[in-house]
């Protein structure tokens, strides 16, 4: 195991590995609750999702430690599954209602695209042409759409939705049971990650079950843990469970081009940051290449999650606490994924978790994205003006796509406009104007559907 994994070269050892990889599961083993809470409301039953997370996350995260021996999880990503259920799913193309299957063949689509990409070092380009800054921002947007998905879940906070199809964010009814309880679950769980407690989110998800099952509270019924089997039924997963019957569909394309530019600049940034903080980077040439691997693994974890049933599979940023406690090689990567696998026999500790747990967990998660805002100089106004559009536009509408396309219309526009009065500051990639013409037709000749 040590000459496989290289330990020694890396200045870690096997109990190291290990403690780093099960800290990694503890950080992001919520999302084996939260991702079938949020997917189930798009169509998708809980006991498919929560296959299809364990699964996706467990082969991945292997295949990582493996094949690139780096100390980084993967699982259905936050943001993209609350875009692929309250977004996608309910929006309307050409007349036709977009149903889980054509979402999920969306998905998939998207991490070809991703795995071509990566292959042709196109991605590569990308990841330069768009503004540090803008990265940032859709970062910061994502992190207060899944805020507001928590809050209406929870109900504490109402989406009033008009005829027209515009809506308006109202405070919910506090005398709720799953108002109140999200909000204690958001104070504990607040309180856990001050004093730094590992694994936080989760431990706080456990208590808010807890208090679920009091007296005049029931939102949490033990029946469940007689009632659900302990042995996983695969017959229950929604394996190559799409549909590409209307692929080419306006709505569809849309969600393709959103699935695959959100899941371009989130990947990039938590591989890059996790290869710094493990120490990658001490060598340029070797911290590129490890992250150009573990690029390739991510592009099949994309179509490879939608395969097995679940939103886009990525890296994630929790991999950095494992990476706190010494994990240094693949064999973090592999024991995450284990205990991912060894999870598909807790179906019924999951079903337990009622929405005021999940809920909270969403805006806490929410709450660690939008702290890239200081990454972001919004006294420069070429570059603060679309980052504020980009944050602004994409919760307020309920929808990532507008937000990302709000963002990369008013850069190009105003450092072209900066160039013209000499300020050359600002840089307009050649494919940032391509990505500027493609929003432009988009509404155009689709309009903001």
């Amino acid at each position: 195991m040590e000459s496989f994994f290289k330990l020694k070269e890396l200045g870690t050892n096997v109990r190291t590995e290990i403690m780093a990889g099960i800290t990694t599961f503890m950080t992001m083993a919520y999302i084996l609750v939260v991702n079938p809470g949020i997917l189930s409301g798009a169509g998708l039953s809980f006991e498919s999702v929560f296959l299809a997370t364990a699964l996706a996350a467990g082969i991945f995260t292997i295949a990582m430690g493996l094949f690139v021996n780096f100390p980084v999880a993967l699982a259905p990503g936050m943001g993209l599954n609350a875009f692929f259920a309250t977004t996608v799913i309910t929006s309307k193309a050409t007349g036709h209602e977009i149903t889980a299957e054509m979402g999920l063949a969306a998905v998939f689509i998207s991490g070809i695209i991703f795995f071509i990409l990566t292959v042709t070092q196109v991605r590569q380009i990308l990841v330069v042409a768009i503004p540090d800054a803008l990265k940032h921002a859709i970062t910061v947007g994502i992190g207060l759409f899944i805020a507001i998905v928590g809050m209406k879940n929870s109900g504490l906070m109402s989406i009033i939705t008009f005829e027209d199809g515009g809506t308006l964010l109202t405070m919910g009814h506090l005398k709720d049971p799953t108002v109140w309880l999200t909000i204690v679950g958001l104070g504990i769980i607040a309180l856990l990650m001050v004093l730094r407690v590992k694994g936080a989110i989760l431990i706080g998800m456990l208590v808010i079950t807890l208090l679920g099952a009091l007296p005049g509270v029931d939102l949490v019924h033990f029946n469940t843990l007689k009632e659900a089997s302990w042995t996983p039924n695969f017959g229950e997963l929604n394996f190559w469970h799409m549909d590409f019957a209307d692929l080419f569909t306006t709505g569809l394309l849309t969600a393709i081009a959103t699935f695959t530019f959100v899941e371009l600049f989130d990947t990039f940034g938590t591989l890059v940051g996790t290869a710094n903080r493990a120490g990658f980077f001490k060598n340029k040439e070797e911290g590129n290449k490890k992250v150009g691997k573990a690029m390739f693994v991510d592009s099949l974890a994309v179509s490879g999650g939608a395969m097995l049933g679940t939103s886009t599979v990525t890296a994630y940023v929790e991999s950095s606490a494992g990476i706190a406690e010494g994990g240094r090689s693949g064999l973090t990567a592999v024991t995450t994924g284990a205990c991912f696998l060894l999870a598909l026999f807790l179906l019924p500790l999951a079903l337990l978790i009622p929405g005021p747990a999940t809920s909270a967990a969403l805006i806490i998660v929410g709450v660690l994205m939008v702290q890239s805002v200081k990454e972001i100089d919004f006294t420069d106004l070429v570059i603060g003006i679309p980052a504020f559009l980009t944050v602004t536009i994409m919760p307020f509408t309920y929808n990532i796509a507008n937000g990302i396309s709000f963002g990369i219309v008013s850069y190009v526009l105003l450092a072209f406009v900066a160039n013209l009065a000499g300020d050359k500051k600002h840089k307009i990639h050649w494919l940032m104007w391509v990505l500027f013409f493609i929003v432009i037709a988009r509404y155009v000749f689709v309009g903001g559907e």
